[in-house]
Parts: structure tokens; C-alpha cells; sequence
């Protein structure tokens, strides 16, 4: 005679087995659901880090390449000494990549998401700088001014150097979703 035979009918026996069991089912389907929820996300986040990390070093490169410390003296310089003298100043779109996932930007771990919303924020203030700029009126205002903004202008695109670096530099540090540096 089974054990339980006593306690339970064969038939109550088989109804608590086959509970049992889809239990122990329904807990393993939520746990491989979380992993590939957990594994869905980490990729979310590996993809939202690198092409934001991409459009950032674009820019950076850029103004490398440009030696824009240099470049914005000599600028400054013309603006002072040559009379009617001011730069066309081009409109610049150097984050399409962060509009496009702003509203993502909840899914970077916390010590990326600074960096990054403060380097795009020094890039708004620039885009500003830009309109101020293509409106100023140099005559109004006298070439010594005109220069004074323009250092101000090339001032801000050096902080964004700063900062994009920065910014670079957090990502790079979680770029796996760990906290451990990726190169």
C-alpha cells in the first residue's frame, strides 16, 4: 500500500502531482521570461550607449580635426581688426542620435545618464549661441563685442570638448551594462 494512500485518495494524489508540477512550470516560464526580458533590456542599453557614444566622438573628432582653440582666435582676431568683418556661422545638428532616443534615456544606468544629458545640454546652449550670433548686428554693437561673443561661442565649443569627453568616458565605463570598462 503507498504511503500517502492512507491520508489521501490515488485520484487527490494525482490532482496535488499534476499541481504541483504546472507550479513548478509556471515558475520556470516566469524565470526564462525575466532572463530574456533582462537579456531584451541589456541589449536596449548596449545599443542606446554606443550610438549615443558614436555621434559624440563625431562631433569631438571634428573639433579636433578643427583646431578650434586656434581657428576661434584667428576669428576673433579678424572680427576686431577687420571693419564689417563677422563669420557666417553655419546651424549645427550634432544630436539627432539623442532626440531620436530621449525618451529611452531612462534605460542608461544613472552615472551615464548625467554626463550625457549635460554635454547635450551644452550643445542646446551653443545651438542659442548660434541664433544670437547670426542676429548680431556688428555695427550696433562695435567689433570688440562682436569678438568678445565670438570667444564666448568658441568658449562653449570647447567646454563641449570637456564634456563630451566626459561623457565618453562614463559610457565607455559601462558600455556592457556592468560598470566594467569596455574599450
Amino acid at each position: 500500500m503507498p504511503p500517502l494512500d492512507q491520508i489521501l485518495a490515488p485520484q487527490a494524489q494525482s490532482a496535488v502531482i499534476a499541481g504541483l508540477f504546472l507550479a513548478i512550470g509556471w515558475w520556470v516560464v516566469a524565470l526564462q521570461g525575466r532572463r530574456r526580458d533582462a537579456k531584451l533590456r541589456a541589449e536596449r542599453v548596449r545599443d542606446v550607449q554606443r550610438a549615443l557614444f558614436a555621434e559624440i566622438r563625431a562631433y569631438l573628432a571634428v573639433l579636433e580635426r578643427d583646431h578650434i582653440a586656434e581657428y576661434g582666435a584667428a576669428i576673433a582676431a579678424r572680427i576686431e581688426t577687420e571693419q564689417g568683418y563677422f563669420p557666417v556661422i553655419p546651424t549645427e545638428h550634432n544630436n539627432a542620435i539623442f532626440h531620436a532616443i530621449v525618451s529611452e534615456i531612462h534605460v542608461l544606468p544613472r552615472d551615464t545618464v548625467d554626463p550625457v544629458v549635460l554635454y547635450y545640454s551644452q550643445l542646446n546652449a551653443i545651438g542659442a549661441m548660434i541664433t544670437d550670433l547670426r542676429a548680431l548686428d556688428t555695427a550696433r554693437i562695435g567689433q570688440e563685442r562682436a569678438a568678445a561673443m565670438y570667444r564666448d561661442y568658441i568658449s562653449m565649443k570647447l567646454g563641449a570638448i570637456e564634456l563630451g569627453e566626459g561623457a565618453l568616458a562614463a559610457i565607455r565605463a559601462n558600455m556592457d551594462g556592468t560598470g566594467r570598462s569596455v574599450q
